[in-house]
């Protein structure tokens, strides 16, 4: 007797599709990386900046940072200090939430408001951080603080175009903004993920200064969200491609940024993050 499998047709190997869905792993790997690493710099925001301003305690903010914060009688500028700082809680809760297919597939109107937030609270937080920057003089260095002024630019910029394209449902225009976006908003989150993960490579500073200006600190102040807007190009690129080839090379590089996201993640948490809310609580 002749079995079922000896007569059922061999499913071809497709490497095309092999090839897309490791491309698929790869995105799906860094994205639940960095929800974990989003949700714990949202719980360092919270309980060191949030918690003393919605508290009555503002200046309890000046103890964890170095630079201008909560000033007696500075009405204006204590207010883009508050319009600041509570975006990025925000952000970093329900930022990467748009990334999630499945909420878009299944959950649209969640996707709509939400994304609506995000790109409200993005522009909030790139003007105010703009103002407490050049105009209240909250910066440790001119030149450190350039990388990190191009990066306001741009979410101003990326905000816009995301905004636009989704009022006139291109969608996928609007999804390749609103990545770039995303990316930008978080641009001091991944500053600080690729910082702590240059101290751990090195075994400490290397090119860096207390003032955020040195070779490396420069570097890193516009590589923190031109890599990732580079990657997201790639992956881009890499799902209109035919060849296996070009999707797996697109895949290795997510790999690779994968690997520097876990590495920081994991040393913000237990190097800053971590130590610096247990001397708060």
């Amino acid at each position: 007797m002749i079995s079922a499998a000896t007569t059922a047709k061999a499913v071809p190997f497709d490497p095309t599709k092999r090839a897309n869905q490791f491309l698929h792993l790869s995105v799906s790997t860094w994205v639940a990386i960095a929800l974990i690493g989003q949700w714990f710099f949202a719980t360092y925001v919270f309980v060191l900046y949030v918690f003393p301003i919605v508290s009555g305690n503002p200046e309890l903010v000046n103890l964890s940072q170095p630079i201008i914060g909560y000033v007696k009688g500075d009405t204006f500028g204590n207010a883009a200090l508050f319009f600041h700082v509570i975006p990025a809680a925000l952000l970093s809760v329900g930022g990467i939430i748009q990334l999630l297919p499945f909420v878009r597939r299944k959950y649209p109107a969640l996707h709509r408001w939400n994304g609506r937030m995000f790109l409200s609270l993005g522009l909030m937080g790139a003007l105010s951080g703009l103002y407490l920057t050049w105009v209240r003089d909250a910066r440790l260095s001119d030149v450190g603080s350039l990388g990190f002024t191009l990066n306001g630019i741009l979410i101003i910029i990326a905000v816009v175009f995301a905004w636009r394209y989704a009022r006139v449902k291109q969608f996928d225009t609007h999804m390749r903004w609103a990545i770039h976006a995303f990316i930008l908003v978080n641009g001091v989150w991944f500053f600080r993920l690729y910082l702590m993960a240059w101290y751990v490579a090195n075994q400490g500073p290397n090119g860096n200064s207390s003032n955020i200006d040195g070779p490396m600190d420069i570097f890193l102040s516009f590589a923190c969200y031109g890599i990732p807007m580079v990657i997201a190009e790639c992956v881009f690129w890499a799902k209109r491609q035919k060849q296996a080839l070009r999707t797996w090379a697109v895949s290795a590089l997510i790999v690779i940024g994968t690997l520097i996201t876990l590495i920081g993640v994991v040393a913000a948490i237990m190097m800053m993050w971590i130590p610096r809310i247990s001397s708060v609580l």
